[in-house]
């Protein structure tokens, strides 16, 4: 007998049986960060009602916000039409998703005619006092 929900099969889940997870601001709709889900992250995150992601650095779940304090509400979780993507409407606690003490990880903007990256957004809070 599988113990696993429906909803959870109709995940299409990558190779290391990981899912791209995207975090939306629920009332801005700002873009705030990409990282990746495997099955016990997103029951851990339905269950709790926080963000959990599976950290690929780290080898192990990573609730946003452990050590920053920067945890991520969840109001809605969204699948895409392939199954292989998620959406998270977050509203993110204490205004910085970024591990860099930005607003969004999306800061930098390409611009074409110079060739390079620019940087766009503030640092709200400088990242040695997030993470001491």
């Amino acid at each position: 007998m599988n113990d696993t929900p429906d909803w959870l099969e109709q995940i299409r889940w990558d190779e290391r049986g990981l899912v791209a997870a995207i975090a939306q601001d629920a009332d801005s709709g700002e873009v705030l960060m990409l990282a990746w889900m495997n099955r016990e992250a997103l029951q851990e995150t339905v269950r709790r009602g926080i963000a959990v992601y599976w950290s690929r650095s780290r080898g192990r779940l990573w609730p946003k916000g452990e050590r920053s304090g920067h945890v991520q509400q969840v109001r809605e979780i969204r699948l895409d039409c392939d199954g292989d993507a998620l959406l998270l409407r977050v509203e993110q606690r204490g205004g910085i998703a970024c591990h860099t003490g930005r607003r969004s990880c999306f800061h930098r903007r390409l611009d074409d005619t110079a060739g390079r990256w620019e940087v766009d957004a503030p640092i709200l809070k400088d990242p040695e006092e997030i993470y001491r």
